[in-house]
C-alpha cells in the first residue's frame, strides 16, 4: 500500500466540547483521535478534509464553548514515532495491561496486549475502548465463537483470544485499520483469527456468534443493530459502546426493537457501554 498523507487538527477546546467534536468528527471521516490536556488532535486524510464542513460543525457548538485549532500536514510513516514518545501503558481493572512493544514490562497482570497504534482507534486510553474491555473482562469466552465489528486497532479481538475464544471474526472497514490489525494480532501471536476488509453486513445471516462487540458511534449502531442481532446467538452476548449517556436511550430503543434486552451498563466520562442479550 502507499504512503498517504493525513492532516492533524490540534485542537484547543473545553473538555466537555472535546468530546462532543470528538463524536461528530469520527462521523466524518477523522479516524483517530488523541486527547490531550487542553483539548484534543484528530487525524483524517488530507483528501477527505472538508474545512467548510468542519466549520459547521464547530458553529453548531458555539453554544457550549469556542475551539480553535491548527493544521499540519504527516506521513503514515510519522505516526509510530508520535505514538512511541507519547503512548502510556493503561490497565484495565486491574487485569489487563495494554502497552506497546517498546514499553518495558511492569505490573504482571492475568491478561496483557501488544499494541502499536498506527491511524486506528483503540488503544484502552479511550473510555470506550477501556469499557469495552472492562465487559470483556467480566465475561466467560471460553471456546466462544466472536465478532469484532470495526475492530480498530484489533484490541478487543486480542483480549478475546487471550480468553480462550475458540473462533474470532474481525473486519473493519478502514484499510489503515486491517493493517494495523493485522500487525496487532500477530505481535500478539493471534493465529486463529478470521480478519477482513468489509462490514458485518459482508458476514451471512445464517452464521451465528456467542459474543458480538461493537465499538463504533451511535449513527453506525443504529444502523446495524439489526444486523448485530441477526447473527447474535440465541443465549449470546452483545456489547457495544461508542456513544454518550445522552444517546443510550436511542440504543436501548433500537435495542429493543430488535428484541434485545439491556443486562447492564458502564460509564466512564460520560461515554457509555451496553452488555445487552435476548
Amino acid at each position: 500500500m502507499g504512503k498517504r498523507e493525513y492532516l492533524s487538527l490540534q485542537f484547543h477546546c473545553s473538555e466537555e466540547l472535546s468530546e462532543i467534536l470528538i463524536a461528530e468528527l469520527a462521523e466524518l471521516g477523522y479516524d483517530s483521535f488523541w486527547e490531550q490536556e487542553n483539548g484534543f488532535e484528530a487525524y483524517i486524510l488530507s483528501s477527505d478534509y472538508d474545512e467548510a464542513q468542519l466549520s459547521q460543525v464547530l458553529e453548531k457548538y458555539k453554544a457550549i464553548g469556542s475551539a480553535t485549532y491548527t493544521t499540519h500536514r504527516v506521513e503514515e510513516k510519522n505516526w509510530n514515532v508520535e505514538w512511541e514518545s507519547n503512548f502510556e501503558p493503561i490497565i484495565v481493572e486491574d487485569r489487563c495491561l495494554v502497552r506497546a512493544d517498546f514499553h518495558k514490562l511492569g505490573k504482571q497482570v492475568p491478561y496483557e496486549i501488544v499494541i502499536n497504534p498506527k491511524m486506528s482507534f483503540g488503544t484502552g486510553h479511550h473510555a470506550t475502548t477501556y469499557l469495552m474491555l472492562s465487559w470483556q473482562l467480566e465475561i466467560d469466552h471460553t471456546q466462544k465463537k466472536v465478532m469484532d465489528a470495526g475492530c480498530g486497532t484489533g484490541i478487543l479481538a486480542i483480549l478475546a483470544h487471550l480468553k480462550g475464544a475458540s473462533e474470532i471474526t474481525a473486519f473493519d472497514n478502514n484499510e489503515w485499520a486491517v493493517d494495523n490489525s493485522r500487525e496487532s494480532f500477530e505481535l500478539n501471536h493471534c493465529t486463529h483469527i478470521n480478519m477482513f476488509l468489509g462490514t458485518v453486513a459482508d458476514i451471512p445471516e445464517e452464521e451465528k456468534f456467542d459474543i458480538i462487540l461493537a465499538n463504533i458511534n451511535r449513527n453506525v449502531l443504529l444502523e446495524e443493530m439489526s444486523l448485530y442481532a441477526s447473527r447474535l446467538k440465541p443465549d449470546g452476548t452483545l456489547l457495544l459502546s461508542g456513544f454518550y449517556h445522552y444517546d443510550a436511550a436511542l440504543i436501548e430503543a433500537e435495542a429493543k426493537a430488535q428484541g434485545l434486552k439491556v443486562d447492564g451498563q458502564k460509564e466512564r466520562n460520560d461515554w457509555v457501554a451496553l452488555k445487552l442479550s435476548f
